[in-house]
């Protein structure tokens, strides 16, 4: 069953946060994304396919039977290179893009089983999902000039089990109460009561998430696409590829000219992609660490800050902070505060605004 960590949806992070990956992708349409800033899930409709888990660029939904990243590390052990819904993940959706690139890259050869796709009843999402990633992964892969293949074909695999394995169903947990699995069949109860409700269940930040939201994260799928990047020898020659092919990060750029200095996108980074220093005079930008939520560009009022049309694929195996505007830092003439600029004021944000509100209130027109 598909589970929310409230503290990392990116939605959490301001309401002006645009994204409904998890939305767009559910194949039942068991997650919605309303007026509440948090998605609302039908746990009686989910099928538990995973793919919300694969496109949530901050790894804020999860499944409570499957782990991405527990599932990498027994593939690459693994001497067979087949992945199908019916050996070892719930859908071939479920696995987001980071990971696929970065098992290729340790396995040389991967095999998408999608023979069982055209009688599936959620294949009208999640296959269109798995080619477009299998397309981007072979892109990346070319791009970075390995010579992995990630390989489409109708094997149709089928898992022999046993006679009890097949009679196994939902009830059976109710017969298997004891003291030492008493915890454990209470947590399963109360999942069959959430599966069992056919309406929406809305979530909300606890005051433990709160605390949470401040921290920046690095996204485990991130910390593997690093850690396979740097097992495999580099590029002869480090390609420059079209923005718009990669959906997992991606280069800023910030107009100089629009940009007020007010900080709004490097403190709602969940990742810490953007950055400033202690004096707030400058906007860092680490590419290998953008997940391209695009919550820092839903929070510029002007705008200022925009993708670039193309990535480096040198930031895969030689990450570089590029610094993307520097500002003006000094004290306030009227409260003397510290403050940023990209402008020549002498009056912080506070004050500037007190002086306007002055102007509208007395009818003065120019300086006061």
């Amino acid at each position: 069953m598909i589970q929310l960590k409230a503290s990392r949806c990116v939605r959490s992070l301001s309401k002006e946060s645009e994204c409904n990956k998890c939305e767009l992708i559910c194949p039942t349409e068991a997650i919605v994304v309303g007026s509440n800033p948090l998605p609302a899930i039908n746990f009686s409709a989910c099928v538990g396919c995973g793919a919300c888990d694969a496109v949530c660029p901050n790894e804020a939904l999860f499944l409570d039977d499957f782990n991405p990243t527990d599932f990498f590390f027994s593939f690459i052990e693994d001497s067979d290179n087949l992945i199908s819904c019916r050996k070892n993940v719930p859908c071939i959706a479920a696995l987001n893009i980071e990971n696929i690139i970065s098992m290729a890259l340790l396995k040389k050869e991967i095999i998408f089983d999608m023979g069982h796709c055209n009688e599936c009843a959620i294949a009208h999402k999640c296959k269109p999902e798995i080619e477009k990633n299998h397309e981007e992964a072979l892109y990346i892969l070319e791009a970075m000039q390995s010579s992995a293949v990630i390989k489409l074909e109708d094997v149709k695999y089928e898992k022999v089990e046993s006679t009890q394995a097949q009679s196994s169903n939902r009830r059976e947990f109710f017969s298997k109460v004891n003291l030492a699995g008493a915890v454990k069949t209470k947590h399963a109860f109360e999942k069959e009561i959430q599966k069992a409700t056919d309406e929406l269940v809305e979530h909300t930040l606890q005051k433990s998430d709160i605390a949470l939201l401040k921290q920046k994260r690095i996204t485990d799928r991130r910390k593997l696409f690093f850690t396979a990047a740097k097992r495999v020898q580099k590029p002869s020659i480090y390609h420059i590829i079209e923005a718009d092919e990669l959906t997992f990060t991606s280069m800023k750029e910030i107009n100089s000219d629009t940009c007020t200095a007010c900080q709004m996108c490097y403190r709602v980074c969940p990742s810490g992609a953007l950055s400033s220093d202690i004096k707030n005079s400058k906007i860092d930008f680490d590419p290998f660490l953008c997940i391209k939520c695009h919550i820092c560009h839903d929070v510029c009022e002007p705008e200022a800050i925009t993708l670039a049309p193309t990535y480096r694929v040198k930031e895969f195996f030689e990450p570089e902070v590029h610094n993307l505007i520097k500002f003006n830092v000094r004290r306030c003439d009227e409260c003397n505060v510290i403050f940023s600029s990209n402008s020549n004021d002498r009056l912080c944000y506070r004050c500037k605004a007190e002086e306007e509100e002055v102007r509208e209130l007395w009818g003065i027109k120019g300086d006061i």
